[in-house]
């Protein structure tokens, strides 16, 4: 399970990269070699469509991220000493005191 979300949050990370170098800056980031956004998301531009999708992507990150957490701190408390099986030993007769 803990790989799984794993691979989620690294593919989660990265498609937030993707869409803030994507948006509107000063140098227009990535977004200055795509000619065609203001077609592709309608006429209020990128800004409206890549803000939502971030935030929404942002929003997914932190709750696997909480969940990662949580399903380490819950395998973290238990022991590799608690699957070992011990048998019980026959007792060492002692030496009689004299």
């Amino acid at each position: 399970m803990t790989g799984f979300l794993m691979i989620v949050q690294i593919v989660l990370v990265i498609a937030i990269t993707i869409l803030v170098l994507l948006q509107r800056s000063e140098s227009m980031g990535l977004g200055a070699y795509s000619s065609s956004n203001n077609s592709v998301f309608g006429a209020g531009g990128p800004m409206n469509f890549l803000t939502k999708a971030t935030m929404i992507l942002g929003l997914l990150f932190v709750l696997n991220t909480l969940t990662l957490v949580y399903l380490y701190n819950k395998q973290s408390n238990t022991s590799a000493l608690d699957k070992v099986k011990i048998e019980k030993q026959i007792p060492i007769p002692q030496a009689p005191v004299k």
